[in-house]
């Protein structure tokens, strides 16, 4: 992961969300509970005013997709 990241870095927000909430399935997160766990998150450097539903919908899926595959 890289030393700092922003919101366009969905697999890196999505390790990380998956790292600190391993157990935490992403489709049961309402998105204004992720957006503040997103801002966060050591290293996350993004403007949390830049965020918008786009970008939390595809961190969503990319943090269900690393969720999934953790959980075998």
């Amino acid at each position: 992961m890289p030393p700092t990241f922003g919101w366009d870095n969905l697999e890196d927000i999505a390790i990380a969300l998956t790292d600190k909430f391993p157990d935490t399935d992403p489709l049961t997160v309402r998105f204004t509970d992720m957006h503040k766990w997103i801002t966060e998150l050591p290293g996350f450097s993004g403007d949390s005013a830049a965020s918008n539903e786009s970008k939390l919908e595809a961190i969503q899926m990319a943090w269900h997709e690393e969720f999934q595959e953790r959980q075998g």
